[in-house]
């Protein structure tokens, strides 16, 4: 069994201490929706006193970190749009959630809203805004992008009191050789420093394509070119799991047939402190999708989640290093993947 860890940071405790009834629903509705035999617990003051009372009861140490779930808004988009940012928290609130990812800060809701307000809006639903996703650049001049308006992007999010800022745009501004990625790392490494300076991190999300050969040289993984050429204390990392497997799925053999094996999780193995956030998305494994997976709810796909948290949480000093970010870029009822993601990922024990 593994060790317990005793770390936790202060903001921390004080969410957990706010919502710790909140635990318990969550670890009832997880038994109600995924017919587990879970009994509720009392509320823990601390993230190791709540892997310290799993132990205790035999169940395993929870693979999922206190105080570490999240929830990309992106998912949630039309909830957003049609009963504003209210409502959506207080249902996360419900459901277990403790931080939200934006993707945008209106993503089309009801009415106008102050980052002010936005932010007030989580912290009353106990929800951590931890991140937010911008473009990396455009045409226009005047966009709202790293490239174009840096220190804006920076303002919104030291005003929104965010501890990431980043980008979901793939590091293909000026092609797909060795030298175009070499210069977009350079572009990042300055974006990483202004954001280091506010007290920061910059951080690239992935999608499949970034796990692709370079067009000069088809021995060369793309990805590879972006670890190397950022500085790893200016630039982080989120990886997007399901299209890291997709990446994986689609770029396993380079051009000429030969095999190019790797595995996401040994990514984040080899340098955990650069992946503080991660996209939790599931997917059914599907070799005639282009993707190699039809994405679905977490917990209803062929990703061990067991695993891949579980190996990361479980490296020495890294339990809460890390911050859980469930997605669904189109789901079928989004509250209803909100719901039985955070209950899934709940219920996740590591094995004894």
């Amino acid at each position: 069994m593994s060790r317990t860890s005793t770390t936790y940071d202060p903001e921390l405790t004080h969410r957990l201490s706010r919502r710790g009834m909140l635990g318990v629903a969550a670890g009832a509705t997880a038994a109600a929706l995924l017919g587990t035999a879970a009994a509720p617990t009392a509320s823990a003051a601390t993230p190791a006193d709540a892997d310290a009372d799993a132990v205790a009861a035999g169940r395993g140490r929870p693979v999922l970190p206190p105080g570490r779930l999240g929830i990309q808004l992106y998912s949630l988009r039309d909830k957003v749009s049609t009963l504003g940012f209210a409502p959506v928290f207080a249902e996360l609130e419900k459901y277990g959630y403790d931080e939200v990812e934006f993707a945008g800060y209106t993503q089309g809701s009801a009415g106008p809203i102050t980052l002010a307000r936005l932010r007030r809006l989580a912290r009353d639903h106990g929800l951590n805004p931890i991140g937010s996703h911008v473009g990396y650049y455009s045409d226009d001049p005047t966009a709202y992008t790293f490239a174009q308006n840096l220190t804006k992007v920076l303002d919104d999010a030291q005003a929104l009191g965010l501890q990431h800022i980043g980008t979901a745009s793939g590091p293909f501004r000026y092609g797909s050789t060795v030298d175009a990625w070499k210069r977009a790392a350079e572009e990042f490494n300055t974006y990483g420093a202004a954001a280091k300076a506010r007290g920061m991190k910059f951080y690239q999300h992935n999608h499949s394509d970034e796990f692709s050969f370079a067009a000069d040289k088809p021995n060369v993984r793309l990805y590879d070119v972006l670890l190397a050429e950022t500085d790893p204390d200016l630039v982080y990392l989120e990886m997007d799991i399901f299209w890291a497997y997709a990446g994986q799925f689609r770029f396993s053999k380079r051009a000429d047939g030969t095999p190019a094996p790797f595995e996401p999780l040994d990514y984040v193995l080899k340098q955990p402190h650069r992946y503080p956030l991660f996209h939790v998305k599931d997917g059914v494994s599907d070799p005639a999708n282009p993707f190699g997976y039809r994405m679905v709810d977490v917990g209803d796909g062929d990703i061990d989640y067991q695993r891949f948290i579980s190996g990361v949480s479980r490296l020495k000093g890294e339990r809460f290093a890390h911050h859980w970010q469930t997605e669904h870029d189109n789901p079928s009822e989004s509250f209803t993947f909100a719901r039985r993601s955070s209950a899934y990922l709940h219920t996740l024990r590591e094995k004894c």
